[in-house]
């Protein structure tokens, strides 16, 4: 581009010197000249041949140079120039003008936007609190350090299609959002097997917690009864006595092994008992959950040899899912909570499992 632009400005000097040296009944002979080639251009061309922006700025010059000739009756326009219509010639005119006032604006015009970690806690704030309207949603980031009017919230929440109060609230009021207002008060418990090298099947009973998500290894035996399944359902109970808000709901299946006397150990503890319905194993999905997420995690990994072994790997799975494994529905924390931690530090890890698993964490600095 640069190239071609100093070619047409080496070829029209060039031409300006060969015109100065001409006489007048030369010129006159390659005026005439030039006239008829234009002729032949516009027969053959029914609109004006494409110019450049660049080239347009010589023959914008030259035609108001012959527009001021004109009246002082040495020249006319209408005769000399034929190719472009005279709106055409002065619209050239006013793009060079404009682009010779133009300034470049520093900052846009209107009012800055407002900072993203801003806009970022407006929709926090607003998701967490769907009972809130525009000016009590400012209120509350001003406890927080951030001065915002509730103009600039509507407009936020309206850029992200976000609802006012009244909708929002309702687009909240489901079965879902409803019981999560209980979770904390569900424990859920099964049974799930497991082969060993030997072909011998090993059962493992645990309880899950709804609200936390913590799980609970009762045991695991290769010769499940009633009585077995009853004595960890008091070794249960004993470890919730100490809960701040007690369990009221225990969730399972039919299967026998969960006797009348399983059940009496719950109820006199003052929990009540909710039998899933038969084939239904989406009615117990916190459960059904964790014995997916510990055989893709830790059991499909390894060969069980025999019950010591599948209790010393569950256990020790157990440990890091609750105090060290990110959980989705928990935010990517654990369920016993993760403590913050300063970005400072070397990064290290460590093996779980004999290294089927990297648990990764930072030194103090």
């Amino acid at each position: 581009m640069v190239f071609r632009v100093v070619l047409f400005v080496w070829e029209f000097l060039m031409d300006v010197l060969a015109v100065s040296r001409l006489g007048d009944e030369e010129k006159e002979l390659e005026i005439l000249l030039l006239r008829q080639q234009l002729r032949i251009v516009e027969r053959k061309q029914a609109r004006g041949p494409q110019i450049p922006r660049w080239q347009k700025v010589p023959l914008a010059m030259l035609a108001v140079r012959l527009k001021e000739r004109a009246r002082d009756g040495k020249a006319t326009v209408e005769e000399s120039v034929r190719l472009f219509r005279p709106a055409t010639v002065v619209g050239w005119h006013q793009a060079i003008v404009r682009r010779k006032w133009t300034y470049p604006q520093r900052r846009k015009p209107g009012r800055p936007p407002i900072n993203a970690e801003l806009e970022r806690w407006i929709l926090q704030v607003a998701k967490d609190n769907p009972g809130l309207g525009y000016e009590k949603l400012a209120g509350e980031l001003r406890k927080v350090g951030f001065q915002v009017s509730k103009t600039t919230v509507s407009i936020v929440l309206e850029r992200y299609g976000v609802p006012p109060a009244p909708e929002r609230g309702r687009q909240d009021s489901s079965w879902r959002v409803f019981l999560n207002h209980y979770k904390d008060q569900f424990l859920a418990c099964d049974f799930f097997t497991v082969e060993t090298l030997t072909l011998q099947t090993l059962y493992v009973l645990f309880f899950v917690e709804h609200g936390t998500r913590s799980v609970h290894l009762a045991g695991c035996t290769a010769h499940p009864t009633g009585m077995w399944a009853t004595q960890h359902a008091r070794q249960m109970t004993w470890a919730l006595q100490d809960r701040e808000l007690p369990m009221r709901y225990l969730i399972h299946d039919h299967d026998t092994k969960f006797t009348e006397a399983f059940d009496t150990v719950f109820e006199a503890e003052g929990v009540e008992l909710v039998d899933i319905p038969y084939q239904a194993p989406n009615a117990n999905a916190f459960a059904e959950r964790w014995v997916r997420t510990v055989r893709e995690e830790c059991l499909d990994k390894l060969i069980i040899l025999n019950e010591r072994h599948l209790r010393r790997v569950v256990h020790e799975y157990v440990e890091y899912y609750n105090t060290r494994r990110p959980h989705q529905g928990l935010e990517q924390d654990s369920p016993t909570g993760m403590s913050p931690v300063s970005p400072e530090g070397r990064v290290r890890y460590r093996n779980v499992l004999g290294g089927i698993i990297r648990d990764y964490y930072r030194e103090a600095a």
